[in-house]
């Protein structure tokens, strides 16, 4: 589509930069340029700046580098199943300002829709979609050896850590968000550590991850409260580097965007020393959310062999812990419901929902106008459970 193609084309005009550059272009291109965002705090950025910039964060010069996730040689087929008809759905997508909709059941498209001037041959930025990955991760890492036990202590895996509040931190408490150590994760404060994290400036030759919540202080005892923690999952992208020797987005490529059959290229932004962003900005084609979907369907089993321990989904996607919501909870960087469904969240609207009772799987990107409040999230929800009860009505 014009408009995308003009955005990607947009993004190599800003890397070479100069004002000969932009007075070349013509009107359309350089109304798109003057909406992508020349800040690196996401969480400030208009609108209009994020629909320009979510299709092409990986190529922004204003961030860091992005490491690459080739493509499955052997793409997991996804044909064309009955279609669902869903009422209101043009009415649903446009408040959702959904850049793309995936519905699979029993291995088959259902539903596939896109908004946004964005397609099936784009990446679009995942935000704490990510997490759910990154825990995969760990699973992998214990199915290889490289990691011995859950109940292992965070600081054993991580040599700047021991000396913090995470010494006796293991390695479940952290999966679970439950360390007791403080943070913030206010999207709206300007001054929590969510938004404070990105600007800090790292202990030289540590870590920026590390350096900074090192320094945090314990409010709670260890495994006791459940407090969202996007830090922490940073820390588990470090970690998992660290037990298996490798970088986080090769250790994907081989443990899952490979044997999952993902069929396009994926990125993951780089942090200020190299390392993945692992608790955000994984890109990828909506297509890919809803295989990631079958793969934990398929229990991490690929072709018979087995990528994760057989029982981790059955703790990864379980409650773990409350979170204050009835019938909901937490697993391992899972949202958990009490009917055996499970689902990643991202700000701003990005999601892969997991339903094994229907075998279904619902992957959507989105723009919304804020990150996490507003009517917005109640209402993905509750669509959820449209397509659910669409299903139902069909035996």
């Amino acid at each position: 589509m014009r408009i995308r193609s003009l955005a990607l084309a947009a993004v190599g005009f800003i890397a070479l930069g100069g004002a000969l550059l932009f007075a070349s272009l013509d009107k359309e291109t350089r109304g798109l340029l003057a909406a992508l965002p020349t800040d690196r705090d996401v969480l400030s950025w208009k609108q209009d700046q994020r629909d320009a910039a979510f299709r092409a964060l990986d190529r922004l010069p204003i961030l860091a580098k992005a490491a690459r996730v080739t493509p499955s040689p052997t793409p997991l087929a996804l044909p064309m199943g009955k279609p669902l008809e869903i009422p209101g759905i043009d009415e649903y997508m446009a408040d959702q300002r959904t850049a793309g909709l995936v519905i699979v059941q029993d291995g088959k498209i259902r539903f596939e829709r896109y908004g946004l001037d964005f397609d099936s041959t784009g990446r679009w930025t995942s935000f704490s979609v990510a997490k759910s990955f990154t825990s995969t991760l760990v699973g992998a890492a214990i199915q290889d050896g490289a990691i011995k036990s859950l109940d292992d202590t965070v600081s054993h895996y991580i040599r700047d850590l021991p000396g913090s509040a995470y010494d006796q931190v293991t390695i479940r408490q952290l999966l679970t968000m439950s360390s007791g150590v403080r943070w913030n994760e206010d999207y709206e404060d300007p001054n929590s550590d969510v938004a404070r994290f990105n600007n800090a400036k790292p202990i030289d030759g540590m870590d920026a991850t590390v350096s900074y919540m090192r320094s945090l202080p314990r409010a709670h005892p260890a495994g006791q409260v459940w407090n969202y923690n996007t830090g922490e999952t940073n820390l588990i992208g470090v970690l998992v580097s660290s037990a298996t020797g490798k970088p986080l987005a090769q250790y994907l490529q081989e443990k899952i965007w490979h044997p999952a059959g993902m069929e396009a290229e994926a990125t993951w932004l780089l942090g200020k020393t190299g390392h993945e962003i692992a608790g955000c900005c994984l890109q990828a084609a909506t297509r890919d959310f809803a295989r990631m979907g079958l793969f934990v369907l398929a229990n991490g089993n690929v072709g018979g062999k087995q990528i994760v321990p057989v029982d981790w989904f059955a703790q990864a996607a379980t409650k773990q812990h409350g979170i204050g919501e009835p019938g909901r909870g937490y697993g391992f960087q899972w949202w958990t419901y009490d009917d055996g469904a499970v689902s990643a969240r991202g700000i701003f609207g990005q999601g892969i929902y997991i339903d094994p009772a229907r075998r279904l799987v619902i992957a959507s990107h989105s723009n919304w106008p804020r990150a996490s409040l507003g009517p917005q999230p109640a209402a993905r929800e509750a669509f959820y459970q449209r397509v659910r009860a669409l299903i139902d009505a069909e035996q």
